[in-house]
């Protein structure tokens, strides 16, 4: 007779992972999204007024890092809503669908430059490269400080994976104050479009991950950072697991990983297949970082059902 058991309730599990979630890492990523939030409108600005594609660029890749911190804070505040009847994991996916709108977006953006870029390439136009300089400057000193800001040593995903962002669009900012430069004393102006399509090279990359994670979510694949042929090792290492099959593991959000599956065991009672399951319980999370498991404790025809048989 299969036993079926969940490490704990929905509601419980939503409140474990809020508590990731602190007070500190919240105005940190409000205060980083104010700082990038107004960069990009003063970029955005200046770049239509000193006709500077290269500085457009940078406001739209400012603007990429911008979403991805509103994506980071929404999953936090998200994060305290009660899951319902109808949402049993709670509101977790609608950081990966934003996630997913975001990198689309991007795409979008990206062709609108590239196309500029190319008809600036055949017809080069004149750059106030001076006023170009210090608004890049102003922004590579605010993106050092949202880096600064969201520097952390302990373990948000949300928090770090927004650092990481906010050092590539560092780099992008580099680019724009040395072109800058280059075209004050030079006045090859065709290094503003040059420049441009190297930043869209940046934003394409970070837009193509972001809708391959994203969509590789929706599909509950086998997230990157979990081997589920060692999950499947490690539990059947386990003295009292005789067999392990139909095992699922899948991202609910970001870093937030959960496990599906049958084991075999003995014909035992009821109760004692609690301590089997803390064991497996211990085991996954502590090795696999998986938090959230359904297993079902099977003990009849287990050899003709199972694809994973022990060694």
């Amino acid at each position: 007779m299969p036993i079926n058991h969940s490490t704990k309730s929905n509601k419980a599990f939503n409140s474990h992972h809020n508590h990731t979630h602190r007070g500190e890492e919240r105005r940190k990523l409000i205060l980083a999204a104010s700082l990038t939030g107004t960069m990009f409108v003063v970029e955005g600005v200046t770049g239509f007024l000193t006709n500077s594609l290269a500085l457009l660029s940078d406001a739209g890749h400012m603007l990429t890092h911008l979403i991805a911190l509103l994506i980071s804070l929404g999953a936090i505040l998200f994060a305290a809503k009660p899951p319902t009847a109808r949402k049993t994991y709670g509101f977790y996916r609608l950081e990966i669908l934003a996630a997913l709108f975001n990198g689309i977006t991007l795409l979008l953006i990206t062709l609108w430059i590239f196309s500029h870029a190319y008809q600036r390439i055949i017809n080069p136009e004149p750059i106030a490269s001076g006023q170009m300089f210090i608004v890049a400057i102003i922004g590579l000193m605010a993106n050092l400080a949202c880096a600064y800001i969201l520097k952390t040593n302990h373990g948000s995903l949300n928090i770090k994976s927004a650092f990481v962002h906010m050092m590539a669009d560092t780099f992008s900012s580099l680019i724009v104050v040395f072109g800058a430069i280059i075209m004050h004393y030079t006045q090859w102006y065709m290094l503003d479009p040059t420049l441009s399509i190297l930043i869209c090279i940046i934003i394409l990359i970070w837009s193509y991950q972001l809708i391959r994670d994203s969509v590789d979510i929706l599909l509950e694949s086998t997230p990157k950072e979990v081997s589920l042929e060692d999950v499947v090792k490690d539990i059947k290492k386990l003295a009292e697991v005789e067999d392990i099959h139909d095992i699922h593991i899948w991202t609910i959000t970001s870093g937030m990983y959960a496990m599906s599956t049958h084991i075999c065991i003995k014909d035992l009672r009821v109760s004692e297949t609690q301590g089997i399951m803390g064991k497996i319980n211990t085991l996954v999370k502590e090795k696999h970082n998986i938090n959230h498991t359904v297993i079902q404790f099977e003990t009849n025809a287990c050899s003709n059902n199972s694809h994973t048989k022990k060694d």
